[in-house]
């Protein structure tokens, strides 16, 4: 089965930590956009505290490498024992090993250390097409494909591993991970960026049960750029750290996602190298938000969907009054169930709230919610021949809301709920301006309607949402940051198709 990320409600796990302690074991990279630098930049991008242990020095930079020197094993299990004697590893991301007895040894570690969060990046080919990885150690890289919790081959070394052909396309990718997963029992990161085309997906692939779906999605737009040094080394060391902080996979690529694809789209600024320059790690970082820089953001982001919502044929008939009483009772039937779920929304934000002020507000709204869907069924549902099932806009807006909610993170949970204030606040002035322009008549069918748009108190109740939401945005970590963007902008897609669900039911 597969499940949109989008529509997927998934599960908090008990084990999260908001600084995780992340080890890094892997070669290094002189020019610093792979390996273990690589590593340590985004682990601290995404908030995380990065240790390194090296396996293996490399002549290279963006155009290639020219040699490789792996030190004595025997450095490398005192490098490992100094960490695990006096420092508690949270999260393992493993790279680069270079051959069998460092392989060896690492498997060794791993059995005594046992990490909570072990996530193995085959490295066998570089971006350039380097081989890092001697063919007489392939064997014991498989055999120690089942010790990790997460694995994040790029297409070549999903074939490598599997002693098969490259996949040239997407769905013959998921059957090689879906093979992979089921021979190793753990969870396989897809990745799309070996393919053609503008698309970009990513898949996290589990047939043993570990993920509440085999594969969960996750779409993405190709970044055009000759800058994607050190990519996967930067992606999976990222998982490991969001892994650790917010305690699942599919939470953990639905933050490293957006923030990669931010990192490839800036990584022009950096100008490093003449050959395949790295990507921009702290492309976050490069100005510190002040007050309402995040929430000017956010309605920029808006704009589009807003124009969108203004040209629908419901909005234009409900302004007019020209509307049919069916397209507006489904409306208001499928508003009635989604402020159900939004009230659970709410109120899951008020428990994630870090003080007494805002968990009063937020719980605030979800009791509005409640009586608000009761006075709909009260005054203007009662009687009236509507059908009482959910919608497939009302499911997925409401499930979108959900994952949000189990996400952990209280500043993606108020991007994504957002956008009901904001949109609906200033559609809503829009028609009740209207309505009064084209004087404000008793016999408009939908006059009570469109007067309760104009409620001071939800239009202060929205400003103190996008208040609350700007502030919280200034407290993340830049990953938090591109994952709020990204749930503000999929709420107010929903918006719009909440708008015109009327029309598609009939």
């Amino acid at each position: 089965m597969t499940v949109s990320a989008q529509s997927a409600v998934y599960p908090l796990k008990a084990v999260r930590r908001p600084i995780p302690r992340v080890l890094s074991i892997a070669g290094s990279d002189p020019s610093g956009g792979a390996g273990i630098q690589a590593d340590l930049k985004s682990i601290a991008a995404n908030g995380g505290y990065g240790m390194a242990v090296i396996t293996a020095l490399t002549v290279q930079n963006t155009q290639g490498v020219t040699a490789v020197h792996v030190p004595p094993v025997e450095f490398l299990r005192q490098q490992l024992d100094a960490i695990s004697d006096d420092i508690t590893v949270d999260a393992v991301k493993i790279g680069m090993l270079g051959d069998a007895a460092v392989i060896h040894e690492v498997r060794r570690w791993l059995g005594e250390a046992r990490p909570a969060v072990v996530v193995l990046d085959p490295v066998m080919i570089a971006t350039s097409g380097d081989r890092l990885l001697a063919e007489s150690a392939e064997t014991a890289l498989r055999e120690l494909l089942p010790l990790a919790d997460l694995v994040t081959p790029n297409l070549p070394e999903l074939a490598m591993l599997l002693g098969e052909p490259e996949a040239t396309d997407w769905a013959s990718a998921l059957e090689q991970g879906k093979r992979l997963a089921a021979a190793c029992g753990n969870t396989v990161l897809v990745k799309g960026g070996h393919l053609q085309g503008a698309g970009c997906p990513d898949a996290l692939v589990n047939t043993g049960g570990v993920l509440s779906q085999d594969v969960v999605e996750f779409a993405g737009r190709r970044v055009e750029t000759r800058n994607s040094h050190g990519t996967g080394c930067s992606l999976s060391s990222a998982m490991a750290t969001a892994k650790a902080r917010l305690g699942d996979w599919e939470s953990a690529l639905r933050v490293v996602k957006p923030w990669l694809q931010e990192a490839l789209i800036q990584s022009e600024v950096l100008e490093v190298g003449k050959g395949n320059g790295p990507i921009h790690h702290f492309h976050a970082l490069r100005h510190a938000l002040q007050p309402g820089d995040f929430a000017v953001r956010m309605w920029d982001a808006a704009q589009t969907e807003l124009a969108a919502i203004y040209g629908l044929d419901f909005i234009q008939h409900l302004q007019s009054g020209g509307l049919s009483e069916a397209q507006f009772s489904y409306y208001l039937s499928q508003d009635a169930i989604y402020l159900n779920g939004y009230s659970r929304v709410l109120a899951r934000a008020s428990a994630l709230a870090p003080n007494e002020t805002e968990q009063l507000f937020w719980a605030r709204g979800s009791q509005m919610c409640l009586e608000v869907e009761s006075e709909l069924h009260r005054n203007w549902l009662s009687g009236r021949q509507v059908s009482g099932e959910l919608g497939p806009v009302t499911k997925a807006y409401v499930d979108h809301l959900l994952a949000a909610s189990a996400s952990g993170s209280y500043a993606v949970l108020l991007a994504a709920v957002l956008p009901c204030y904001w949109l609906y606040a200033e559609v809503g002035q829009q028609l009740h301006h209207g309505y009064l322009q084209a004087g404000a008549s008793d016999e408009h069918p939908y006059a009570d309607w469109l007067r309760t748009y104009a409620d001071e108190a939800f239009a202060e109740a929205t400003r103190k949402a996008i208040d609350i939401t700007d502030a919280a945005a200034q407290a993340a970590s830049p990953a938090e940051r591109a994952a709020m963007m990204e749930a503000f902008a999929q709420s107010c897609r929903y918006e719009t198709a909440f708008f015109d669900a009327p029309r598609l039911h009939g």
